[in-house]
């Protein structure tokens, strides 16, 4: 008996190597070049690119993530979702520790980032739970009105939220001797949470309640009439994006290294949202390629603005004549226009292989 069941352990552990095989060898040859290529990052760039440049990149991707999800298979175009990754910053600054000792509670790391987590992901919930008895710019306007609540309160609430000054030395842990706000270590860090959302938002878009979700998203009534509750469906799509947005707002106050109301303001709420247009709001890849974008513009646009004596916050219309230009041409964005002369792009290569294969005979 002890045999027997000795040999099916070992078939089944056989089965699920060969099923993980099996899946590996479905990933295109494209991912697993981008992925090496993100992973080699490091080696071949500075401190500045691989913290002010890609780290941001993560981070603001992340965060629009979440509003993609919420946007591109929910339907529901949310302006919470800084608000959330600002709740979440407030939370880690609050129950364990910064520069501001008197309000800051000193709860350990882990504590403090569970319980960041919990409380935004409530907090875009309860937004959600408002949200979703409204449809369209209906839904924008209720979203943005709770973000612009959200940060006016913090500038003029000084018991728990420190009012306009915010937290500073709001730090990530010291792990395995390593400091994680150092630029190589915070690329690896930023790129393994962006990674895991969008393989998170890749897998729950396939699973039962993402198909439902998306047939939510195109027909309401008839998903209803099938049984299944829309707003249910609706309100837990904003528990999944409240996730990955406190995700992204504890890793937006490491990189920062503080808190304060500006992180939540209209600005930055909007932002995220040009970030997931630009990108492409129907795709997961699509806001990791907007906020690279947006950081690259926002990086090296000052620069070019200084050098030309303009004001630096010049930088915004650059950003908003690119979100015209891109929008105008594909309105689902990057990965729109890719998609739209990648296929045309493979036809013109086939014709000239099939013409050199002609040729040579």
């Amino acid at each position: 008996m002890a045999q027997s069941e000795t040999v099916s352990a070992t078939d089944a552990t056989k089965a699920r190597k060969s099923e993980l095989g099996r899946k590996l060898a479905t990933v295109p040859a494209n991912v697993w070049f981008v992925a090496i290529i993100l992973l080699l990052v490091p080696t071949f760039t500075g401190d500045f690119v691989q913290y002010q440049v890609f780290g941001w990149s993560f981070v603001l991707g992340l965060i629009s993530l979440s509003l993609m999800f919420l946007a591109g298979y929910g339907g529901m175009v949310s302006l919470v979702q800084m608000t959330v990754a600002a709740v979440a910053g407030y939370c880690v600054a609050i129950f364990g520790t910064s520069g501001v000792a008197e309000i800051s509670m000193g709860w350990p790391w882990y504590l403090s980032v569970i319980a960041a987590i919990l409380i935004a992901t409530l907090f875009c919930v309860a937004t959600g739970a408002l949200a979703v008895r409204t449809e369209g710019i209906y839904t924008i306007m209720i979203t943005l009105a709770i973000a612009s609540a959200f940060f006016y309160f913090t500038r003029q609430n000084y018991t728990i939220f420190n009012g306009f000054t915010g937290f500073n030395g709001v730090l990530p842990p010291h792990l395995f001797g390593i400091d994680w706000r150092s630029p190589t270590a915070f690329y690896y860090l930023s790129l393994f949470w962006a990674a895991a959302g969008y393989f998170a938002v890749v897998y729950v878009s396939r699973t039962p309640f993402g198909l439902a979700l998306q047939g939510v998203r195109d027909n309401p009534r008839r998903m209803a009439a099938l049984g299944y509750s829309v707003n249910a469906h609706r309100i837990a799509a904003y528990a999944f994006a409240g996730v990955l947005a406190a995700v992204g707002g504890i890793l937006l106050t490491w990189s920062n290294g503080q808190i304060s109301p500006g992180t939540a303001a209209v600005g930055p709420v909007i932002d995220i949202l040009v970030i997931a247009v630009i990108g492409g709001i129907n795709t997961p890849i699509g806001p990791f390629i907007g906020a690279l974008i947006y950081v690259v513009l926002r990086t090296y646009a000052l620069d070019f603005l200084v050098a030309l004596n303009l004001s630096g916050e010049r930088f915004k219309l650059l950003v908003g004549l690119g979100f015209l230009i891109i929008v105008y041409w594909s309105p689902d964005g990057v990965c729109g226009l890719w998609n739209k002369f990648a296929p045309k792009l493979r036809l013109k290569r086939k014709e000239n292989a099939s013409t050199e294969g002609k040729t040579d005979v």
